[in-house]
């Protein structure tokens, strides 16, 4: 294999895992242009195409994605070597790729960052959020951040939460008009606001505990969103109700802005995991990361 060729393999690699060109370029330090231009030069010297461009997204064709299967073992054992250079001078350097729910982004990674940057200058975290379920290792990321129940097979995991409690809430004013539910399944003569997890694409479904049963349901409403903020203003504004974390809900039921109802019944959501491949020559910047989420 000449030289250009791997280049550009290594290239195509990086654009499929930033999402597109203009995402990549940065990372690379060339421009979108030339970058389109390389995979252009792949394609004609291997006489197949290997992505479907439109102007909104890029994406691996299924010949693409058969010889990405086959480079990323290649291209992660690269970066271990790369890596060891990285041991033996002392200095972890590189890249983290981390996919994280939303929540766990801001309150179990953002409070680390400051000091980790601090402390490793040389490495780049990158933190994809995404509240769907994710192949970390098909995915190229080096780690993520899930509940328990949704972390992957045969990872190690390390804990980083209690967990936390789910609350069903409405504003006030949708309580006055609409009354308030007494049991679970009085919840389906409600508008009920519900939360779609984007990758997995399913709709969350309402679990509530009480005396050692467990109910659950798919509420039934008018509103569907993946974005949690999105569903609390709603119920806010007296749309519905809704069911949230008490960490997420708590300013606005100190306010007065929304109330708890259903109070008898609750669900101890799981705690949040850390979770990587158990490799045994796991790269300095990995290992970094996870001693600084794993630090009080």
């Amino acid at each position: 294999m000449d030289r250009d060729t791997w280049g550009d393999m290594a290239v195509l690699a990086a654009i499929v895992e930033a999402g597109g060109f203009s995402r990549a370029a940065p990372v690379l330090g060339v421009s979108a242009s030339a970058l389109s231009h390389r995979v252009k030069a792949l394609e004609s010297r291997l006489g197949v195409r290997l992505l479907n461009r439109t102007t909104r997204s890029v994406a691996p064709t299924e010949a693409g994605e058969r010889l990405l299967a086959r480079l990323r073992p290649a291209i992660a054992e690269i970066d271990l070597a790369i890596a060891d250079l990285d041991a033996d001078r002392g200095r972890p350097s590189g890249r983290v790729r981390v996919t994280t729910h939303r929540s766990a982004a801001f309150e179990l990674v953002l409070p680390k960052l400051r000091r980790f940057s601090t402390d490793y200058p040389e490495i780049v975290v990158e933190l994809v959020i995404d509240d769907g379920l994710v192949d970390i290792v098909a995915a190229g990321f080096d780690a993520g951040i899930r509940r328990a129940p949704s972390l992957e097979k045969d990872m190690v995991s390390i804990r980083l939460d209690e967990g936390d409690t789910l609350y069903v809430v409405a504003a006030p004013s949708y309580i006055a008009q609409f009354g308030t539910p007494q049991h679970p399944q009085d919840l389906t003569g409600h508008n009920c606001l519900n939360f779609r997890y984007p990758s997995a694409r399913f709709i969350h479904r309402w679990t509530f505990e009480r005396d050692g049963q467990t109910l659950a349901l798919d509420a039934p409403g008018t509103f569907v969103t993946s974005d949690n903020d999105l569903l609390l203003a709603c119920a806010r504004e007296g749309v519905g109700v809704t069911i949230v974390l008490q960490r997420h809900v708590a300013p606005y039921l100190a306010s007065g802005e929304l109330v708890r109802v259903l109070e008898d019944w609750h669900y101890h959501v799981p705690p949040n995991h850390l979770y990587y491949a158990g490799r045994l020559n796991q790269p300095p910047a990995l290992r970094a990361f996870i001693d600084a989420m794993k630090a009080p």
